[in-house]
């Protein structure tokens, strides 16, 4: 099986930008669904795969989370928005033999969909600010799993800036602390 390189790698992490303005153009299927085979190839601890995605693209459902996510218009206003799901006792038990993987686990697949996305012309942007119950409650998520994250991704309707980010020697030591 054959893929034809969309985006070079490195150009997808540099340009990758959060992005709160979409236009209102839907995402065609086909592109979807390459985003969604994206997320589905990434990586979890012990291949665990303690997820579950659910693809809102309902106009009426997308607006409902607006008040959960702290009255965030942009979240109504995305074509997309995808909720990030997961159960943490399916998850790997002892990260650094302390914590369970879910976050990291649901941390890299949405990055496999944002990175995926630039390359598609598509903004995204991280949503970790919301009320979980409530949230749950609106997409019918069961009590025994977890609303980790939300994810929008639509077309940007303008440019968006890039943050700036710290140098390389404020982030990085070798062999040592």
């Amino acid at each position: 099986m054959e893929i034809a390189l969309i985006m070079d790698i490195y150009e997808a992490i540099k340009t990758r930008v959060s992005v709160r303005n979409y236009k209102p153009d839907d995402v065609p299927e086909e592109v979807l669904q390459r985003l969604l085979n994206a997320m589905r190839l990434a990586p979890s601890a012990a291949n665990k795969q303690p997820f579950k995605f659910i693809v809102i693209r309902d106009k009426a459902v997308r607006a409902a989370l607006v008040p959960p996510c702290r009255n965030k218009a942009f979240i109504g206003e995305a074509p997309v928005v995808i909720a990030a799901c997961g159960w943490e006792d399916l998850s790997y038990p002892r990260m650094g033999g302390y914590w369970k993987s879910l976050p990291l686990d649901v941390g890299i697949v949405l990055d496999h969909l944002s990175l995926a996305a630039v390359a598609e012309g598509l903004g995204t942007c991280w949503i970790g600010a919301f009320d979980e119950a409530q949230a749950k409650t609106i997409l019918g998520v069961p009590p025994e799993a977890r609303l980790i994250a939300l994810m929008t991704v639509g077309y940007p309707s303008k440019p968006t800036p890039s943050s700036p980010r710290k140098d390389l020697k404020e982030i990085i030591s070798r062999d040592r602390w």
